[in-house]
C-alpha cells in the first residue's frame, strides 16, 4: 500500500511538473489581447505609437502628454493586462508634469510577436530609441513594474536615462517560482530566466527601488538582495503595502514627487 501510494503522489508530481512546464509562457504572461482596431478612451491627451521589428512583429505603445512636460516616463508595466488598463495606471504621473511612453509586450493588447527573452529586451531598447526621438536622455526617466523592472533595468544598463524606478522589483524569475513552487526544480521548469540581479550592476544612473513591505507576491527579500549590487540604488518602503496597491498610499506619491522633482 506504502509502495501504491508514493508511485500516485509521484505520477501527480510528474503531471503537475509537467503542466507548469507546458503552460509556464501563459502562468508568466498573463496578456489580454486586444482587436486591433479597439479605440482607447482616457481623460488625459494620448497617441498611439508603433514599432515594426526585423522579425515581423509589430509592438504598440501610448504616448500620454502633458501640457508643459518636465520629461518623459518610459514605463514597462507589470504581467498582466493591457494598456487599455495600464494606460489608467500612468494618467497621475501625467498630471505630475510628465509624458508617459507605456508598452503592450509581444502579445499583450495590439501588440504581436513571438515571445521570445533576447527579443523581448531589443524591444524594449527600441521602445528607448523611440523615446529619444522626443526627448533627450538626461530627461528620460526609465520605470519598471513587477515584471517591468527586468525591462527597465535592462534598457537602463544598455543606455543611460536620467534615472531609473523600480517598483516591487525581483532579483529574478527564478527567485519568484522559488518562492511559489518550491517543491519543483526551477532550474529545469523555466524556459524564460529575467536575470535582474545580472543587469542591474551595470546600471550607471542613478535608481530608485520601491516595494512594499506586506509583498507576497514578488517579497520585499528581492530589492533586499538587489540593492547590495549597486551603490547607486535609493531603497524605499511602503509599510504595510503589498504588490498591487502602492498607488493607494499617500506616501508612494510622496516618493514619486520627491523623485521626479515635481514642479507643478
Amino acid at each position: 500500500m506504502l509502495i501504491k501510494l508514493l508511485l500516485v503522489l509521484l505520477a501527480i508530481y510528474v503531471i503537475a511538473f509537467g503542466l507548469l512546464y507546458s503552460f509556464q509562457e501563459s502562468l508568466i504572461f498573463q496578456a489580454d489581447t486586444l482587436e486591433q482596431d479597439y479605440r482607447f478612451n482616457f481623460d488625459t491627451p494620448f497617441e498611439e505609437r508603433t514599432i515594426k521589428r526585423k522579425d515581423g512583429a509589430h509592438l504598440h505603445g501610448l504616448h500620454f502628454k502633458a501640457a508643459e512636460p518636465q520629461g518623459l516616463i518610459l514605463y514597462f508595466h507589470g504581467n498582466a493586462g493591457d494598456l487599455s488598463r495600464w494606460g489608467e495606471v500612468v494618467e497621475p504621473f501625467v498630471n505630475h508634469g510628465y509624458d508617459v511612453l507605456v508598452i503592450d509586450y509581444r502579445g499583450y493588447g495590439k501588440s504581436t510577436g513571438k515571445r521570445k527573452e533576447s527579443l523581448m529586451y531589443e524591444d524594449a531598447v527600441q521602445w528607448y530609441e523611440l523615446a529619444l526621438q522626443d526627448f533627450n536622455a538626461d530627461s528620460i526617466t526609465v520605470y519598471g513594474r513587477s515584471l517591468g523592472c527586468t525591462f527597465a533595468i535592462y534598457v537602463a544598463s544598455k543606455r543611460n536615462p536620467q534615472q531609473l524606478i523600480l517598483e516591487t522589483p525581483f532579483y529574478s524569475l527564478k527567485s519568484v517560482v522559488k518562492n511559489t513552487y518550491a517543491v519543483f526544480p526551477v532550474k529545469n521548469l523555466l524556459k524564460f530566466n529575467f536575470p535582474s540581479h545580472e543587469y542591474i550592476p551595470q546600471v550607471v544612473c542613478p535608481i530608485t527601488i520601491i516595494h512594499g513591505t506586506e509583498d507576497d507576491v514578488v517579497p520585499i527579500e528581492n530589492s533586499r538582495r538587489l540593492i547590495e549590487l549597486n551603490p547607486l540604488i535609493d531603497f524605499k518602503t511602503i509599510p504595510n503595502g503589498e504588490h498591487n496597491d502602492l498607488a493607494s498610499f499617500e506616501e508612494y506619491w510622496k516618493l514619486i514627487r520627491e523623485i521626479l522633482d515635481v514642479r507643478v
